[in-house]
């Protein structure tokens, strides 16, 4: 089945995985109508756990449910399963390796009505610091599918952070989610592009209306963490200038983890995202994205600049 919503592709994801394996348990922090989690309990009330406004604690539970052999994903906003769980995620789950999903919904700027206090620029950021962490965006409903399939197979914490939205898918269906494997949606010569969630389509958008004057390379950059530098260089190399984007801000996230792996490259390189502030409140979700400049017409302007100093 094809899906063009990220959370609704992720719920009935679960649901299918949930038939033939029974030790997947569903925790909800008093947002399952919001986060699909909704879908799980609806199919199996046995195993799914209604926590209330109490992400630390769904945490906490989600560690012991682990340790009995359990595969817990507690889902939550991505703002507040990133912020208000912190110590039990480095603590209790981290630090010993548990196998535990995290699911952070609504992540960027995609609760576009709820402000500065739902909206999460910095959850990237704070789940890549935690070591043992692996750290997942994926680009659009199709990806969401095969990712969450992924991470149910992997052994160890895991972050996903989801899109709230309906837009179009750019990736392939049914196509095998390899994590810590970037994916080339196009080939360039010029400018390599890194981009991750959303931003993917933008940056192919982007990369086709520069078509006749500028060769761009489109990376869908899916996985955050673990991300391979020298991996990063190869994509690279053949390129004379770099740009990354994402729905984030601009300290800590993939920006920072590919200018990193560049450090010691004369590429000139910029980053496309949240510049240092919170979010606001919007009538739609387009209106943020043409305020903080995350848009193909952005990158295809970043990208045009970019390479005069190259």
């Amino acid at each position: 089945m094809s899906y063009t919503n990220q959370r609704i592709a992720y719920g009935n994801t679960l649901v299918e995985l949930g038939k033939n394996n029974k030790d997947i348990i569903v925790l909800d922090a008093d947002l399952a109508g919001s986060t699909m989690g909704k879908l799980f309990e609806a199919a199996y009330p046995d195993r799914h756990i209604e926590m209330g406004i109490a992400e630390a604690n769904m945490l906490s539970v989600s560690a012991g449910l682990a340790q009995t052999g359990k595969i817990p994903f507690a889902n939550s906003f991505a703002v507040f399963v990133a912020g208000r769980a912190f110590d039990q995620i480095r603590q209790t789950i981290a630090i010993g390796k548990l196998n535990v999903k995290i699911v952070g919904g609504s992540s960027g700027l995609s609760d576009f009505g709820d402000g500065a206090t739902h909206q999460s620029v910095e959850d990237i950021a704070i789940m890549s610091s935690i070591p043992n962490m692996t750290v997942i965006c994926p680009a659009d409903a199709n990806e969401t599918v095969e990712a969450t399939k992924a991470i149910a197979e992997y052994k160890g914490p895991v972050y996903m952070r989801l899109n709230r939205n309906e837009y179009a898918n750019v990736s392939e269906e049914g196509k095998k989610f390899v994590i810590g494997q970037p994916t080339v949606m196009k080939e360039g010569s010029d400018v390599a592009v890194f981009a991750t969630g959303y931003t993917v389509g933008l940056a192919l958008k982007a990369a086709e209306s520069l078509e006749e004057k500028l060769s761009l390379k489109v990376i869908n950059v899916s996985t955050i963490k673990p991300l391979n530098a020298d991996t990063i260089i190869s994509l690279a190399e053949n390129c004379k200038a770099v740009v990354t984007a994402e729905e984030h801000s601009i300290y800590g996230g993939l920006g920072s983890i590919v200018a990193a792996a560049l450090a010691k490259s004369k590429k000139p390189l910029e980053i496309i995202g949240i510049n240092d502030t919170f979010g606001r409140s919007a009538h739609k979700y387009q209106e943020l994205l043409d305020f903080y400049g995350i848009t193909a017409d952005h990158i295809k302007e970043v990208s045009e600049n970019i390479i005069k100093m190259a």
